[in-house]
């Protein structure tokens, strides 16, 4: 069954991404840390991960694991606007797509609209 995984160590998008999951009718994981969403991503594939590109336990890391696996995941990655550098390296690790955590926050029904897509085209 198809899920979104999140690394996301603010409390507040925690609670937001799941807020809005919910409405949205979408399951949401969020890890603790980035070994541990590689390791439920082995698991169970999600249709959507993302990543807060600050968390606390390596997010680049986490996404050089997730690119290191034989599927094909959607991993869109988060930060301030201000973090160009970070954003480079984010794509270069692997991210599908980056954008500012304002543009994030606003299209964020829309992003777990689409996963929600994706998990009901795979079960059909």
């Amino acid at each position: 069954m198809g899920y979104v995984l999140a690394l996301v160590d603010n409390l507040f998008f925690q609670a937001r991404i799941q807020a809005v999951a919910k409405q949205i009718g979408v399951e949401v994981k969020i890890a603790p840390t980035g070994d541990d969403l590689v390791t439920a991503a082995r698991e169970s594939a999600p249709s959507l991960v993302i990543i807060d590109l600050n968390a606390k336990s390596g997010a680049l890391e986490t996404v050089r694991k997730l690119r290191e696996m034989e599927t094909a995941l959607t991993i869109l990655g988060y930060l301030a606007h201000t973090q160009t550098d970070l954003a480079t390296q984010a794509a270069e690790a692997g991210c599908t797509q980056v954008m500012p955590q304002g543009k994030f926050t606003q299209e964020l029904p829309m992003v777990l609209a689409r996963a929600r897509g994706k998990v009901e085209r795979k079960i059909s």
